[in-house]
């Protein structure tokens, strides 16, 4: 997510911007067993292969910021989602089939789902009962540890935003949200994948994607992976590298695509609306630049694509491969959109291709793309290492008395000024100590060697010390932890 709003600040010349529903649907088998098909029915079907989606295999782990979303019982390894929006009737009619490992023996299973009408549920081929009931879908199943099984859900419905536990300035309600001209957009941190398909909606379960969006003749529907083919009215979409539910995200509008060529010729693409949007496609036309500048201290982009989508928000989102970007602004700033925009591609290396095990760990994220953001805005406008120590101690010392300290967010104060700035001031100290040199090669074997896997403060610490050679245990759990700034090294 964007950083969060700050107070602005002088530096020398510079500037710098710190920046349920209780109603219940059901589906029920025709038969009084979904196990014993009745005579002549058609055959089984036939095992399914589920090493193909051995890349989506996760750690699921309870998320205890946010114990209501999500589950630690279920490993999604891959959604198959084929979507349909009618602007007109403000339906999404969608058939979902889930590749799941279950991480345990159980009864019946459940996942984040808003209440759509549910027309058809089947595990492995058979007809199941399910129901929707405060925003959970329950489906009887006899599951054993390890032995994947294959969900299909078929539903149709209007799609309903969700509450976000926030007090920032800059958010929006979550999820699936209906433009005034019938188009779609999505943000989805902390949660909000489950307002428009059943899904294990917290950080710690990565899963593959492929993503069908049919859509009106001169539309265009656009999701997070890499465009694969469209076909007539619908645009297909795979992420071959697994994705937390949160940085997924789906925009339908009357779009135009822009394609270029990032560093070692990844292709990007910038989708925007025509009469809308086109003051923000020289900052997008940047990207290279950008990517560029994160591969020289990280190393390679580690997506096959990328590019950015505009929509109706004034936030922005980090969503995988395809960033989105809010173009809702009362007074647009040339200079912060693209230093938003460079910090969202910079979660990309620290987020999206290493994301925390949950949300406690969010300062993971947050930190090392604020602080990253904060290079890049010393690169351009020229101000010097003292003064960005000034400011990020001062900033810190207000936010800890304010929110608390990253490391123990409160559940109520979601992605708020502290986990940004604060730990970005411990990369700063981690890099005062270290130098820029070995700092980034810290950061760049980080990045490359945990690619695609999920991490928490005990591992980074971990690493940080086994890559240097120096026990920095201290410093890091005094800046996560501390209720008043930690002195200087």
């Amino acid at each position: 997510m964007q950083r969060a709003p700050l107070a602005v600040v002088a530096i020398v010349a510079a500037t710098l911007i710190a920046g349920c529903d209780d109603d219940a649907t059901t589906i029920t088998s025709s038969s009084s067993s979904a196990s014993t098909p009745p005579s002549g029915a058609a055959p089984a079907p036939a095992a399914v292969d589920y090493a193909r989606w051995q890349a989506g295999t996760s750690k699921p782990t309870a998320d205890k910021l946010y114990p209501q979303h999500g589950t630690a019982a279920l490993d999604v390894l891959h959604y198959d989602l084929k979507l349909e929006w009618q602007p007109p009737k403000k339906l999404l009619t969608g058939t979902a089939t889930l590749r799941i490992r279950p991480t345990a023996d159980a009864a019946e299973l459940k996942l984040d789902f808003k209440p759509y009408q549910l027309d058809k549920v089947t595990v492995d081929g058979a007809v199941t009962p399910a129901t929707v009931r405060k925003e959970k879908l329950v489906v009887p199943a006899a599951l054993s540890k390890d032995k994947p099984i294959t969900l299909v859900v078929a539903y149709h419905g209007k799609p309903a935003t969700t509450p976000i536990p926030s007090h920032r300035s800059d958010v929006e309600p979550l999820g699936l949200t209906i433009t005034k001209e019938g188009g779609l957009w999505t943000m989805q941190e902390p949660w909000g994948a489950f307002t428009w398909y059943p899904a294990n909606d917290q950080p710690s379960d990565k899963a593959l994607y492929d993503i069908a969006v049919t859509v009106p003749a001169g539309w265009s529907g656009i999701a997070a992976g890499s465009l694969v083919t469209r076909q007539g009215n619908t645009f297909r979409y795979r992420s071959i590298d697994p994705m937390a539910t949160y940085l997924q995200t789906l925009a339908v509008g009357k779009y135009k695509k822009v394609s270029a060529k990032g560093p070692r010729g990844i292709p990007l693409t910038y989708w925007y609306r025509p009469g809308k949007d086109e003051k923000f496609l020289p900052s997008l036309k940047k990207s290279p630049a950008f990517v560029s500048f994160l591969e020289k201290r990280f190393g390679p982009y580690p997506f096959p694509t990328g590019g950015a989508v505009m929509v109706d928000s004034e936030s922005a989102m980090e969503t995988q491969q395809m960033i989105t970007m809010g173009g809702k602004k009362k007074r647009f700033d040339r200079e912060l959109f693209e230093e938003d925009l460079l910090h969202e591609y910079a979660h990309h290396w620290f987020g999206d291709s290493v994301t925390p095990s949950t949300w406690t760990d969010l300062w993971l994220n947050e930190g090392w793309a604020t602080y990253v953001q904060f290079l890049y805005s010393q690169s351009v406008l020229e101000y010097s290492d003292k003064e960005l120590e000034d400011y990020l101690r001062r900033a810190d010392a207000d936010l800890r008395k304010r929110l608390g300290p990253p490391g123990k967010p409160r559940a109520a104060n979601f992605a708020e000024s502290n986990v940004y700035l604060c730990p970005a001031a411990m990369l700063k100290e981690l890099n005062d100590a270290l130098g820029d040199a070995k700092f980034f090669a810290l950061g760049r074997a980080w990045v490359q060697t945990q690619k695609n896997t999920q991490q928490n403060r005990a591992s980074f610490t971990a690493f940080v010390n086994k890559q240097t050679g120096r026990d920095f245990t201290k410093l890091i759990n005094s800046w996560l932890d501390s209720k008043s700034t930690p002195r200087p090294a």
